[in-house]
Parts: C-alpha cells; sequence; structure tokens
C-alpha cells in the first residue's frame, strides 16, 4: 500500500477562498458579537450598517481567539494551520495581528513599532517614530514630521489612515491621506493641504502665468491699494497691492495667501 503524499496539502484551496478584502482559507469568529465573518473589514461594514446606531463598534484584530477552516469547517483557536485537515489557512500569517492572507504577492510584514501587519515589502519602508508610523524609505531623509500624523483620519474620505488598506501619502507638509484621494484632488486642481492650507504641489509655473496675468490686467486706479494678506506657506503677515486675481507674499513669493484686512482707500499702493 502506497503512503499518502501529504505534501500538497498545506497549499490546496490557495487563493479559491475569502472576501473582496482578503484571499484566505478562514473566516474569524468576531469577539465583540460571537459571530463569524471573513475578515475584521468585513465585519466592521456589517454592523456599520446597521440601523441602530447602538450596535456599530469595530472589531479589534488582536482580540480574536478563534477561527474556522474555509475548507473543513473546522473552529479552532488561532494558528497557521488546520488542526483538523492541515491545510494552511494563510499562506502570510501573522500571530500577533491574528492576520492570514494568501496573496503574499503584497509583501506583508508586521512593523512592531506600528504593532500591526503592513504591506509593501519591510526593506522599502522605516518607522518614523514622530510620526508614528511606517514610510517608504524614498521620503525617509526629506519628509516633515507631524506627531502621530498617520493616526488620524483621511481628509478626504474620512477613513482612519493608521490600519486602513490603502496606501497613502505624506504631503510636503508633513500630513498624510489616502494616495488615491490625492490623486483625485490634483485632479480637482486643489493644490493646498486640506488640514493646514499650505501648497502641495510644485505651482512655480502657476505662479509665473498669475503674475504676468496681473500685470496685464491693472485694477483700476480707485481700487489700488493695498490690503494685509496671511501667507498660508511661510505664515507671514505682509501688505500686497490689492487685486482680483490673488496677492503675492513678499517674503517667499507665494500666491497661496489669504486677505486678512479689506481695502483701506487712504493708503495706496
Amino acid at each position: 500500500m502506497e503512503k499518502e503524499d501529504n505534501s500538497a496539502r498545506p497549499h490546496t484551496g490557495k487563493l479559491e477562498h475569502g472576501c473582496e478584502h482578503y484571499r484566505r482559507r478562514c473566516k474569524i469568529r468576531a469577539p465583540c458579537c460571537d459571530k463569524i465573518f471573513p475578515c475584521r473589514h468585513c465585519h466592521n461594514e456589517a454592523v456599520s450598517s446597521l440601523s441602530n446606531p447602538k450596535e456599530h463598534h469595530e472589531l479589534v484584530r488582536r482580540d480574536v481567539k478563534q477561527v474556522v477552516c474555509s475548507l473543513c469547517n473546522t473552529e479552532q483557536q488561532v494558528a497557521q494551520i488546520c488542526s483538523n485537515c492541515g491545510v494552511k489557512m494563510g499562506e502570510y500569517f501573522c500571530n500577533i495581528c491574528k492576520f492570514y492572507d494568501d496573496d503574499t504577492s503584497k509583501r506583508q510584514f508586521h512593523c512592531d513599532d506600528c504593532g500591526i501587519c503592513r504591506v509593501g515589502g519591510r526593506s522599502e519602508f522605516f518607522h518614523c517614530q514622530k510620526c508614528g508610523s511606517c514610510y517608504a524609505v524614498s521620503v525617509q531623509n526629506n519628509h516633515v514630521c507631524v506627531e502621530n500624523s498617520m493616526k488620524n483620519y483621511c481628509p478626504v474620505c474620512y477613513e482612519y489612515l493608521f490600519d486602513s488598506i490603502k496606501g497613502s501619502t505624506v504631503m510636503k507638509c508633513g500630513h498624510t491621506m489616502h494616495s488615491d484621494c490625492f490623486h483625485e484632488m490634483t485632479i480637482q486642481n486643489q493644490y493646498r493641504c486640506p488640514i493646514c492650507s499650505k501648497t502641495v504641489l510644485n505651482m512655480s509655473l502657476n505662479w509665473e502665468w498669475l503674475e504676468m496675468e496681473i500685470e496685464a490686467n491693472k485694477m483700476p486706479e480707485e481700487y489700488q491699494y493695498d490690503v494685509s494678506i496671511l501667507c498660508n506657506d511661510c505664515n507671514i503677515t505682509s501688505k500686497a497691492p490689492f487685486h482680483i486675481l490673488g496677492h503675492k507674499c513678499r517674503q517667499c513669493n507665494s500666491y497661496n495667501t489669504s486677505r486678512i484686512s479689506t481695502p483701506d482707500p487712504d493708503v495706496r499702493s
């Protein structure tokens, strides 16, 4: 009698099970409501749609104690290998986060400082202690630190950034938002950070064009006054000739300014 070959068993059903969020071969029992869901995101979406706001809550991933194998339907304690059929319930498994995923092309890794699993490859990221999160190594020496920047909500879609499964972008000002939201913002010609109003795109050509437009369209004499302005980029208060098209900061030459006074007819430019 030939001995059964069990070498392929751990990989049975790989990438064939899961949900829209993850490919995995198990479901989780939510300790908060004692119900079974494909993943914590499925749980959170389900409870957030309940008509009674008092029933809204989020699953804490580390609190998961029980999982259900998708192949043999055996409920068991959290582990990578099913105790009954021997299948890997996730090619990637983190016992700290209680996280399973069959799609290892994401290059998952656990960051001890963040306390959660990230995607993209450990060598491609560094943890900024002041910002309180992992960022791409490309910004390691040229990003502005904002304390706990990632532990906030995206200023566009309002999803919590720290444990979001979407990619994030660190803007020039140091604030963070989803990459997709940032791209959509630029398509809408929004060049300022929604949080601090600083310029986050290269606007030098736009400022040159605006300056030529202002030079070519002089204000009538009765409107040639100075106004007080605040520069959103350098935070300097200064005076600028009143013009309907914009006001230039005398400190940094930015037109990302706000008028903080009305035209004074007794003060000529």
